[in-house]
């Protein structure tokens, strides 16, 4: 007889903690009855770290072509002078001489997307593809930047 009293209390009180909760989850997803909980997509959300050479490449990037939409030369000069190695901002001077174009973006427009994706380090450097989206069409540069001082050191395309 305990055994069909403890087993009907534990069932009793297991149904109770169950209808509680789908209650509660219910109220949380501000559902009423009848209508069904909606998923919402996760906040969008970007994170860095000023350590990181990788994190650095994706911040230029960011505010490099932020800076050139909105037509802010001046702080386009200044992200390069922040960013780039010595060595690289005389390179890509010669660059834009000889190819009338912007050598960070190895383009005369600016584009609508970008992403940065990491492709590993070694030997003291940080590679990334910086993917480049013009309208439907895409392109790619190459970018390093060392680990020790975290400045871009090369462009590639």
């Amino acid at each position: 007889m305990f055994s069909a009293r403890r087993t009907a209390s534990l069932t009793l009180a297991a149904t109770a903690a169950l209808t509680l909760a789908l209650v509660t989850s219910a109220s949380a997803n501000g559902s009423e009855a009848g209508t069904p909980a909606r998923a919402t997509a996760p906040a969008p959300s970007v994170s860095g770290s000023p350590e990181g050479a990788f994190t650095r490449i994706a911040d230029f990037y960011g505010s490099y072509i932020d800076a050139v939409y909105d037509g802010d030369g001046a702080t386009a000069d200044r992200l390069r002078a922040f960013y780039l190695s010595a060595p690289l901002q005389a390179e890509l001077r010669k660059w834009e001489e000889t190819n009338h174009a912007d050598g960070v973006l190895r383009a005369q427009n600016v584009p609508l997307r970008w992403k940065v994706t990491s492709t590993g380090s070694g030997a003291g450097r940080t590679g990334a593809t910086v993917t480049l989206t013009w309208g439907g069409d895409t392109t790619q540069v190459f970018v390093q930047a060392d680990l020790a001082t975290r400045k871009i050191v090369s462009i590639r395309d």
